[in-house]
């Protein structure tokens, strides 16, 4: 007799789960809050879908869960979503190795899933909120506030907390805990840092190559380089989206969290020191406005002229040594205080999530026979870049396989 299996939540990890499931024979039912499924999908990579990455590395995620990677990854990579994809009509791109849909829509990700959904006959109840998970002597009884139903297997795929109107407010491991699963601290990932100065409205707008460096109680923690993105409230852009988890832990344990900024990360010291020395040697007689042209965008060269305390009209040989040192420190170190990340409803991922030490290699719970996870739920959070779909992908894969009792190994 076929297996039944629930699937809880229709983000890319559950659709990915319940088509696997339903191709090794499981009759599925997808439960979804949402009024339709993949709703966050249609969100990602500004539109485009950046769904995977050919530079795939352990380095590139975090959580308890990072150790599981190497083992679902080999079950279930890069290549294998590939050939997914491909195997259901969608051409690709690659961009750097990041990989997208060649029709550049996250439409086409959706879609693909629907039709496959369709064609393996999984039941899809959507606007159903699931309200309970009870283990029986039979299997797992699902509760919504419709109904439900009672399943051989159930996978808990309905995301974490960040993005909350596309439906992943943290319900999932309210489920999790009630089952006796321990959830790892959740805090928001893959967005933007607030800071303490007052500054920031001069510069909001403004894009730059910049190097970063996270300190947490003086103590350097990581560095990114990349598009800085100057906001009205601090910092943003891919390198700051790098940073933020780590920020956001920080934050979390009330340490004290600083992110320097180099805007001219090119130059050693001694290159540094002999481009300024060989500026002033041609353009001494110069104001300092006219002085700083040209190095880096207009807006910051006048904000870092205030904060050394000098004026844009005067002279550039007739600075003090002191408050010209004071602004070279400033484009190679410019401190900024983060007071705060932006909230849950502004990052793409959220970091946290149920505690892998309670979940087997094939994502089954070591709690509650015939339980699996995929997804944001577990605490595995990826960098920008497509990672955190592929994990949605690979975890998916591996639980839906696991849930209708199909070895996880793809063919080759």
């Amino acid at each position: 007799m076929n297996r039944k299996i629930a699937v809880i939540g229709g983000g890319a990890a559950g659709m990915m789960a319940a088509v696997q499931a339903a191709r090794a024979g499981a009759l599925v039912t997808i439960y979804e809050r949402n009024d339709r499924i993949g709703k966050k999908i249609l969100s990602t990579g500004n539109g485009k879908c950046n769904f995977s990455n050919e530079k795939m590395d352990l380095s590139c995620y975090y959580g308890s869960g990072r150790k599981l990677i190497p083992v679902i990854y080999e079950t279930f990579g890069v290549s294998e979503t590939k050939r997914f994809f491909q195997n259901l009509g969608m051409r690709i791109k690659a961009v750097n190795g990041y990989l997208y849909p060649a029709s550049g829509q996250a439409s086409t990700v959706l879609d693909l899933f629907r039709y496959e959904l369709a064609e393996l006959s999984v039941m899809i109840h959507t606007g159903q909120q699931v309200t309970g998970i009870t283990p029986s002597g039979n299997g797992i009884i699902v509760k919504t506030e419709q109904g439900g139903g009672q399943y051989d297997a159930v996978i808990l795929t309905c995301g974490g907390a960040a993005a909350p109107d596309t439906g992943s407010d943290g319900a999932g491991w309210k489920l999790a805990r009630q089952l006796g699963h321990h959830i790892i601290p959740v805090v928001p990932a893959l967005t933007a840092l607030r800071c303490k100065e007052t500054y920031y409205k001069q510069v909001a707008g403004v894009r730059c190559d910049a190097k970063l460096t996270l300190y947490v109680e003086g103590g350097i923690v990581c560095e990114e380089r990349g598009e800085l993105q100057l906001t009205d409230y601090g910092i943003s852009g891919i390198p700051v989206f790098q940073i933020s988890r780590h920020a956001a832990y920080a934050l979390r344990e009330q340490k004290h969290t600083i992110v320097t900024i180099s805007f001219l990360p090119d130059y050693d010291q001694q290159t540094y020191e002999m481009f300024w020395q060989e500026r002033l040697q041609r353009q001494s007689g110069q104001t300092m406005e006219a002085f700083l042209t040209g190095i880096v965008n207009k807006k910051i060269n006048l904000l870092l002229l205030h904060l050394a305390g000098i004026k844009a009209a005067e002279t550039a040989g007739m600075i003090s040594e002191s408050a010209m040192r004071k602004l070279q420190n400033l484009y190679r170190c410019l401190e900024a205080e983060v007071t705060g990340t932006n909230p849950f409803a502004k990052a793409q991922v959220s970091a946290g999530g149920i505690d892998c030490a309670e979940v087997m290699e094939n994502l089954a719970s070591r709690i509650i026979p015939g339980l699996y996870f995929a997804g944001e739920i577990l605490d595995v959070d990826g960098i920008c870049g497509g990672y955190n779909l592929q994990w949605a992908f690979s975890s998916g894969t591996v639980a839906g396989r696991a849930a209708a009792g199909q070895v996880n190994r793809e063919k080759r």
